[in-house]
């Protein structure tokens, strides 16, 4: 319960990655003290566009604002122990990757690697560009996880929803959190019938 979790939302396509965090994390509120969200104009603008209104007061969460570095977890006293950007823009993983701290989503990532914590970004963009590419070898060699939102499909996903909780699961197991979700083979002793390696 004494958990502390920043969970960033950047400018890319894939709110409903987003949306599908916020509701799993309010499913486990016996797992975590506090959520501070920081959402960037571009996730807001991409939220109306892919889902229609936004409104912070239906989740049990701290919004902060990205100009705001008085936020708790702009300083690594304030203990926060994972940070999730889902989704994660080229734009900010090249800042983070950079150590450029120019809002308070990228010092949140700064101060999270600094202190050896747990950062995990969850990229939605194709194709990739060396750049990019780059980006993301900098930031596995800082210490972040780069979860790209790639949902799979042999746990029977019916919806869109269904399919964004496959990448939210996987980066909320990443994250250490206990939750009930998909295990490959459970429940059978030779997993799915006909399914074959690769």
């Amino acid at each position: 319960m004494n958990r502390k979790i920043v969970i960033g939302v950047a400018g890319s396509s894939g709110s409903i990655y987003t949306k599908v965090l916020f509701e799993q994390m309010a499913l486990l509120k016996g797992q975590w003290s506090q959520v501070g969200v920081v959402l960037s104009k571009n996730a807001l603008i991409n939220w109306e566009l892919e889902l229609g209104a936004f409104s912070p007061d239906q989740y049990p969460f701290d919004f902060y604002e990205k100009s705001d570095f008085y936020a708790p977890f702009a300083s690594g006293s304030a203990r926060y122990d994972t940070m999730i950007v889902c989704p994660c823009s080229m734009g900010t993983l090249g800042r983070i990757a950079s150590g450029v701290s120019d809002d308070l989503m990228t010092r949140a990532a700064d101060v999270i690697l600094k202190e050896r914590r747990r950062l995990i970004l969850v990229p939605r963009e194709t194709p990739l560009s060396l750049i990019h590419l780059r980006n993301m070898v900098q930031v596995t060699e800082a210490g972040g996880i780069i979860a790209p939102a790639s949902p799979s499909f042999y746990g029977g996903a019916k919806t869109v929803e269904d399919m964004a909780r496959t990448v939210v699961d996987r980066v909320l197991d990443l994250a250490g959190f206990d939750l009930d979700t998909y295990r490959w083979s459970e429940g059978s002793s030779s997993g799915l019938s006909g399914a074959t390696g690769g």
